[in-house]
């Protein structure tokens, strides 16, 4: 019995290596999630966010560091039946203000509305940005996409969920459908992000001038 047991797992070993190594699902190192968490202002709006998926990625705040270890941050699920009341008072795509994004029918469905618990400070600042990128890569492992809105009227969407606390930044979650590619400049070149034939270029400074070197 032993050795029939033996010889059926190496059977299921075989099978499973039979198609080779390339059909196996790339590990998600860290530089590979960095290049597939992009600022999406475009998603699938057929594409429902569940909530069980908003959890996990504010989940991630339980984790992160904090300054100070304050934990003042607080968060504010906004699932597909809420959209609506956040999607008035968001501003996409400012440096392409022509474009009036997000495109019709390209609206994100889901977001998390981050807020703190004491005034905004530079302390408060430095949890959110970690907290804002620590969210977005969580959620870009699980097969989403995301963006910061830092342009939304705060006091419309205090009033529209009827939150005591001050919102300092929202994110949105969806499935993208925009192709990003990212170009190589140097520090004195134009920053601004741009589109051309259905493409949109984010320009990131060359890493040998952002490099401090003394001589």
């Amino acid at each position: 019995m032993a050795d029939n047991y033996l010889e059926n797992k190496m059977e299921e070993y075989r099978a499973r290596t039979a198609s080779g190594p390339c059909n196996r699902k790339p590990r998600q190192t860290l530089d590979r999630l960095l290049m597939k968490n992009r600022s999406l202002r475009g998603y699938d709006n057929r594409f429902i966010v569940r909530e069980d998926q908003l959890k996990r990625i504010i989940a991630v705040n339980t984790k992160i560091p904090s300054a100070r270890n304050q934990q003042v941050l607080r968060f504010r699920p906004v699932l597909a039946d809420e959209a609506g009341k956040v999607l008035p008072h968001i501003h996409l795509g400012s440096a392409l203000p022509q474009l009036h994004l997000p495109l019709p029918g390209t609206e994100p469905n889901a977001f998390i509305i981050i807020c703190s618990t004491v005034e905004e400070s530079r302390y408060v600042d430095i949890d959110l940005g970690i907290s804002a990128q620590s969210m977005l890569l969580q959620a870009t492992e699980l097969g989403l996409n995301g963006i910061c809105i830092g342009a939304f009227d705060k006091e419309r969407i205090r009033e529209a969920f009827r939150l005591e606390l001050d919102p300092l930044l929202i994110l949105a979650i969806g499935r993208g459908i925009e192709k990003i590619e990212l170009t190589e400049i140097g520090a004195n070149d134009c920053h601004a992000y741009y589109r051309r034939d259905g493409i949109h270029y984010v320009p990131k400074v060359r890493l040998d001038e952002l490099l401090i070197i003394q001589e």
